[in-house]
């Protein structure tokens, strides 16, 4: 019986099912899944056109509502882009640390991107004319950011496989950064992704190391068929 890092069971290797994959394949995607972290410091070794092109692919096969697509990509080329995404990211970070209180000093202290170091800076945007697409949308309008969410971690994890880091930087003005990017008044930025490759991959989630915060207890989160109620 193969266990994740958190003890649950992974598989059974008496229960037989044909669409399963092999042992070696199946313990590659869980390693993939745990060891999978948002990275802050990079080394500032390029990233190979091809490795690029084979991530993004991967990015671009994640499911959407109502297969959409909605994920649109900026690859950040331009160092002096660069520079400027990084003085907004910079400035939210100083109005997050303010908004923290007492906490403040304690989140200086952290990394939060490595726009400036990593090898390659991609923007995760939402397309524009969003609205035309009502399947899987009517009630629930924000699926497009779930799916582009579902795109991201593709990304993520098979940048994890190929040894690279990437780490999602959420801290800027979508506005500003729209307009950097000269992109149309409907599409919406979502995420500056770090990609590249690092000298070491961190033990636990950086967070977590830094003692800023600590991971739930799966159970606490699981409840059966009504809220707060626990799984038998």
């Amino acid at each position: 019986m193969l266990k994740s890092p958190t003890g649950l069971a992974i598989f059974d290797p008496h229960t037989m099912n044909p669409h399963r994959y092999s042992d070696a394949e199946r313990a590659a995607v869980y390693r993939a899944i745990y060891e999978r972290r948002d990275m802050r410091h990079f080394l500032p070794d390029p990233v190979a056109p091809e490795l690029l092109a084979r991530l993004l692919d991967a990015a671009h096969h994640a499911p959407s509502v109502g297969f959409m697509q909605p994920w649109r990509f900026i690859r950040v080329s331009s160092m002096p882009l660069r520079q400027q995404i990084h003085a907004l990211v910079e400035q939210e970070r100083i109005q997050t640390a303010l908004a923290l209180g007492e906490r403040e000093d304690a989140f200086m202290k952290l990394k939060v991107e490595g726009i400036l170091e990593c090898g390659e800076v991609l923007v995760a945007a939402l397309c524009d004319q969003r609205q035309q697409h009502v399947f899987g949308r009517r009630t629930l309008p924000e699926m497009d950011l779930a799916s582009l969410s579902c795109a991201i971690q593709n990304l993520w994890l098979a940048a994890r496989v190929e040894g690279l880091g990437l780490g999602w930087v959420s801290m800027f003005e979508p506005t500003a950064l729209k307009k950097l990017l000269n992109m149309p008044d409907d599409s919406q930025p979502v995420a500056i992704l770090c990609l590249g490759h690092v000298a070491s991959f961190y033990d636990k989630p950086m967070l977590e190391q830094e003692q800023w915060a600590s991971r739930l207890d799966l159970n606490t989160l699981l409840f059966e068929n009504t809220w707060n109620t626990p799984c038998r």
